[in-house]
């Protein structure tokens, strides 16, 4: 399979010419790129260097709980034949969490053996992770990987001109209608196509969506297979119907007894981390936001999930294509939680790859209704709300009441709309604020990543 450039291979090249790098561990669910990724990379070194500790088990006995890196990298290179040299060989360590010792053994890569480049990365790592959470805190650097973005989907089928038109366009200069039209059916394309790797490509390839849908179903059947490997901790068939169940409720909060009124909830919750750990599903958590860090405002009883990738949520939810393709831009935005899990889905590829990733929201429950806003996220200090919604002004309530309350002057809206921005003059400011003019930007969905810092690519 063809590779296509990701906005990793940024982080990964700056990781290269960091003179004090670490062990670099790159972590994510199975199948979004990670191997293919790290092997682009070992083209630019003079040696390349893959093991993978899963279809290779003889190779776990180099990795001794006394490891010397130095004497296990000779014998590694006498084994595979390969020279090991600092500054011209990348060792990767594929599938990784098959064996504890060398997840441990990376701590001792950066003590004794710091200027060879060492990349570790695993299906499922976080299993391991979770094992052992204390092991090498400050001598490892983790690197978060999703799969494609929008812009990346762009990128890969040569339409590079459209998003550099994209990236310099804003509030005050919209994209021409006509370039407009065209991102917004591309768009569309995306959420049925999503961003696995395997979908990406037959898309590319052939521009047949069954195909695609047939590739996400196999990735789900990899993903349920990989069911059978948790069974110690809690059943299989709870962690399918959590799973379910989270692509039914995405977009509201998460309520257990949807997922069946015979399971404790304790056990849901339980299958929940299990499924976060995985990679599948990422958690969204109500924040009073009453200032930042957000976190430490949150309400973990009170928690949304997003779904890993929309293709593979819309072929699970069984979303005709022509529901996608044929609703009008209000209807496409207002149908069920799509916008919104794109939304948070493009909020975390564009935030910064070397952070864990956190989302919050924030909701107001009253006799007289509720009040949500969709995303908050913190920018210089400030709490900087991101609202989901169609192209109307009337529907903003909530995030009026929010930006009231907290005493915020500045929030997006993103929909299918062009670029846009207007202001709000709040009819009961409260006392002593400065102004009580909302100023509110308006960004189209295909264009979040605009909110974010450019990386090189």
């Amino acid at each position: 399979m063809a590779y296509y450039s990701r906005n990793i291979d940024a982080q990964l090249l700056q990781w290269r010419d960091d003179p004090q790098h670490k062990p670099l561990l790159i972590r994510g669910a199975r199948q979004v790129g990670k191997s293919s990724a790290v092997r682009f990379l070992g083209k630019t070194f003079k040696y390349f260097i893959e093991i993978n500790l899963e279809k290779q088990p003889s190779l776990k006995s180099l990795f001794a709980e006394d490891i010397d890196v130095k004497k296990t990298c000779s014998n590694l290179s006498a084994t595979l034949g390969i020279p090991i040299i600092p500054c011209e060989t990348l060792l990767f360590i594929d599938e990784i969490q098959d064996c504890i010792p060398a997840i441990m053994s990376l701590r001792y890569f950066k003590e004794d053996y710091p200027e060879l480049h060492v990349i570790a990365a695993g299906s499922l790592l976080e299993f391991a992770l979770e094992e052992i959470p204390s092991f090498a805190v400050g001598r490892i650097r983790s690197l978060y990987m999703y799969p494609f973005s929008f812009d990346e989907f762009m990128t890969a089928q040569g339409l590079g001109i459209q998003l550099d038109a994209i990236r310099a366009a804003g509030p005050d200069q919209p994209l021409l209608e006509a370039l407009h039209q065209q991102m917004t059916d591309q768009l569309r394309s995306f959420l049925l196509v999503g961003g696995m790797p395997e979908a990406v490509a037959t898309w590319i390839n052939t521009h047949d969506y069954l195909a695609c849908s047939h590739i996400h179903s196999d990735i789900m059947d990899t993903y349920q297979d990989d069911f059978n490997k948790y069974k110690k901790k809690i059943s299989p068939d709870l962690l399918r119907k959590t799973l379910r169940s989270v692509a039914s409720q995405c977009g509201t909060k998460f309520v257990y007894k949807r997922v069946d009124e015979d399971s404790r909830s304790d056990k849901v919750k339980q299958a929940l981390h299990l499924l976060t750990l995985a990679g599948l599903i990422t958690p969204v958590t109500h924040s009073s936001a009453d200032g930042v860090p957000l976190g430490a405002q949150e309400n973990e009883r009170s928690v949304k999930y997003l779904f890993l990738d929309m293709g593979l949520l819309l072929t699970w939810q069984g979303i005709p294509a022509g529901d996608i393709l044929l609703a009008s831009d209000v209807e496409l935005v207002n149908k069920g939680s799509i916008s919104e899990v794109f939304a948070g889905l493009e909020i975390i590829k564009n935030n910064d790859s070397f952070q864990r990733p956190e989302l919050f929201y924030w909701q107001q429950e009253s006799k007289n209704g509720n009040a949500e806003v969709d995303y908050l996220q913190a920018r210089n200090g400030m709490i900087f709300p991101i609202e989901v919604k169609a192209g109307t002004r009337g529907a903003m309530q909530s995030l009026y009441l929010f930006m009231h309350k907290k005493r915020l002057h500045a929030a997006v809206r993103t929909s299918m709309e062009n670029f846009g921005s207007y202001d709000y003059t709040d009819p009961d400011p409260l006392e002593n604020e400065s102004s009580p003019v909302r100023h509110i930007e308006v960004y189209p969905l295909y264009a979040l990543g605009n909110l974010f810092p450019r990386r090189e690519r």
